[in-house]
C-alpha cells in the first residue's frame, strides 16, 4: 500500500508540474550555437547572443509542440571581430537587409522516449527552406528559485549553407557546406 501511495503522489507532482500553455525562453540558461568546418581542418565555433524561443503545447511529453524562434543575425558571435564583421556583411548573411533568422515548427514527431524528429520552416538570408532536425526533451522539473515548472531541449541537426545562398563565394574547400547546428534551451511556463 505504501509504494502505492509514493507512486501516486510521484504521478500527481509530475502532474503537478506541467502546465498547459506558453513555454518562454529562460536566456540565461539557452544557447544557439552553429559550427562550420574551415579548410576542411578545423572546425568553427559560433553562436547568437540575441535570440528568442517560444513553445505552444496542450501535452506533458511535448508531443504536439509548436516552436518559434527569431534570432538577431547582427548578434552573431565567433570570438573574431573581423570575422563577425564579414559574417554580417553581403557576402554571407546581409544582416543589413535581413536583420533575422526564423525557424517555426510545422511537424514534431515521436522516435523514442523523449526524442522527436521536428521539421518546419526556417528563413536564413531571406530564404525559406524546410528543414527536419533531432530534439531531445531532457525533461520537466520545478525549479527551486522560480518555484515555477522549468522544461529542457536539445536541438541538434545540420543545414547546407547553399540551401539558403550564405557564402557562396567560398567554395566547399575553404568552408564546409554543411552547417552543424546545435541548440540548449530552458523554458519556464508563462504566467
Amino acid at each position: 500500500m505504501k509504494k502505492i501511495i509514493i507512486l501516486l503522489a510521484f504521478v500527481t507532482l509530475q502532474t503537478a508540474l506541467f502546465a498547459q500553455g506558453t513555454w518562454k525562453l529562460d536566456k540565461m540558461h539557452s544557447r544557439l550555437q552553429f559550427t562550420v568546418t574551415h579548410l576542411a581542418v578545423s572546425d568553427v565555433e559560433g553562436n547568437f547572443k540575441d535570440f528568442d524561443v517560444t513553445i505552444t503545447t496542450t501535452k506533458p511529453d511535448f508531443s504536439d509542440a509548436k516552436f518559434e524562434l527569431t534570432a538577431n543575425v547582427a548578434s552573431i558571435n565567433t570570438g573574431v571581430d573581423m570575422r563577425d564583421a564579414d559574417l554580417k556583411s553581403d557576402h554571407f548573411f546581409n544582416a543589413a537587409v535581413n536583420p533575422t533568422l526564423t525557424f517555426v515548427s510545422t511537424d514534431i514527431k515521436k522516435t523514442s522516449e523523449n526524442h522527436y524528429k521536428i521539421s518546419g520552416d526556417l528563413t536564413m538570408h531571406g530564404i525559406t527552406k524546410h528543414v527536419t532536425m533531432d530534439l531531445w526533451y531532457r525533461g520537466t522539473i520545478m525549479n527551486p528559485m522560480s518555484k515555477a515548472s522549468d522544461a529542457g531541449f536539445q536541438l541538434t541537426g545540420v543545414v547546407k549553407r547553399s540551401d539558403f545562398n550564405i557564402g557562396a563565394m567560398y567554395p566547399n574547400a575553404m568552408l564546409s557546406e554543411d552547417v552543424i547546428i546545435k541548440a540548449d534551451g530552458e523554458f519556464s511556463i508563462a504566467k
